[in-house]
């Protein structure tokens, strides 16, 4: 794949995980050489990762060192963590190699999520929902996106509250929206642009209204708003299992992908 998507996909995710080193007052962000280091401030895996900031060079050992490097760092706190791995910032023998580097450190596999690119969406194949759409700018609104998300992701509720609902979260480049229709929220979408490059995160809709566009209507709605506002072009993602043929129908491909594993 292109060098130039494969780096806007992983940048726009480095810049989108620093939202949870922000959301709190005890949580941290570590940039050390190649790897930066999200703390939420929570025990809570998956707001708590280690992401490859670059290719590596070396082999089988370097990987290790930057495992070494970030548990360290995590495990002085008790934490549970998660480590995000680019397949394209790995040369192929380390690839193949990789899941078993991550187990003798104590890891295991947890998820992979393909990295998405589009130069353009296509027009939508169907009719959309009307949806009313809100950035998160006030409690009622970070409350309303703190719920959504958790019940969409199975978040504890808790846990989504103490970030997503935290006012001190948004105050950087991750900008949430939620979208209402009939005045009940029941969808949501957060962006994060870099350069030329929105990226869409957090796209969760209630269980009792999933199949029915309203992921895509926000998707749409907030994508146009930036073009127009901000002059962005091209834009990215990370897909789940769940979401990758809606995302496919939308113009998106898969350029990369990102191995996740966690700490046992």
């Amino acid at each position: 794949m292109p060098e130039d998507e494969v780096r806007a996909v992983a940048e726009n995710l480095l810049e989108a995980l620093r939202f949870f080193g922000q959301a709190r007052a005890d949580a941290e962000i570590r940039d050390l050489p190649g790897l930066s280091l999200i703390f939420c401030g929570l025990n809570y895996a998956a707001f708590n990762a280690a992401l490859q900031a670059r290719p590596i060079d070396g082999d089988a050992q370097e990987l290790g060192r930057l495992i070494d490097v970030s548990a360290e760092h995590f495990d002085a706190r008790s934490l549970r963590w998660t480590y995000w791995v680019c397949e394209d910032f790995l040369n192929q023998p380390l690839r193949r190699e990789a899941s078993r580097v991550f187990k003798r450190h104590g890891m295991r596999h947890l998820t992979e999520a393909p990295g998405m690119y589009a130069e353009r969406l296509t027009p939508a194949t169907r009719s959309l929902p009307s949806l009313d759409v809100r950035p998160v700018a006030d409690e009622s609104t970070r409350s309303a996106f703190s719920e959504v998300m958790s019940t969409a992701f199975e978040i504890p509720h808790s846990v989504s509250m103490s970030v997503y609902g935290a006012e001190r979260a948004w105050k950087g480049t991750f900008q949430g929206y939620v979208g209402y229709s009939n005045g009940r929220a029941v969808t949501t979408t957060a962006t994060v642009i870099t350069g030329d490059t929105i990226g869409l995160y957090s796209v969760a809709t209630l269980p009792q209204h999933r199949r029915l566009g309203f992921a895509e209507a926000i998707m749409r709605q907030v994508i146009q708003e930036a073009q127009r506002t901000r002059g962005v072009s091209r834009t990215v993602l990370q897909s789940t299992s769940s979401g990758f043929s809606l995302y496919e129908a939308m113009g998106y491909r898969a350029v990369t992908s990102f191995n996740v594993f966690i700490s046992d």
